[in-house]
């Protein structure tokens, strides 16, 4: 995809271009813990951005969390997939077309047990806001 625009978010961009200059995810990870790397078009511009998140898969489906640390409002990749649900998934080497479904509550309550296995640090983030975390399931397109 052209016209990719780096995050502001220097990290962001840092990981980004590690996982491009070696052509895996495993070149980068997020406190010890394996990611994959989102590519999507902007809700707004309609630009190409990237986004390393914590890898959370089972039995093949990818979920993504919204987290955005626990802070109040949803990141801007939520944004993002809520306006244009395909997207590509890289996990290591391998790149896959997906589309993003955000989960409803009962189907949340089956995957965050998944996601916080993944990423332990989820559940802080949970009891620090008053938003539910967002929970979408990335699913082959």
């Amino acid at each position: 995809m052209s016209d990719y625009v780096p995050s502001p978010s220097s990290w962001v961009r840092q990981q980004v271009e590690r996982i491009e200059e070696t052509g895996t995810t495993a070149s980068v990870d997020i406190m010890g813990l394996p990611v994959v790397l989102l590519t999507m078009r902007g809700a707004r511009t309609g630009a190409i951005r990237k986004v390393p998140l914590m890898r959370v898969e089972r039995d093949g489906v990818y979920a993504a969390v919204a987290s955005q640390g626990g802070r109040p409002e949803h990141p801007q990749w939520y944004h993002n997939l809520r306006a244009h649900p395909v997207l590509d998934l890289q996990d290591g080497t391998e790149t896959l077309r997906v589309r993003a479904r955000e989960l409803g509550p009962e189907k949340r309550s089956d995957w965050w047990p998944v996601c916080v296995a993944a990423f332990p640090p989820y559940a802080d983030y949970q009891q620090k806001t008053d938003r539910v975390i967002p929970v979408f399931v990335l699913e082959r397109a």
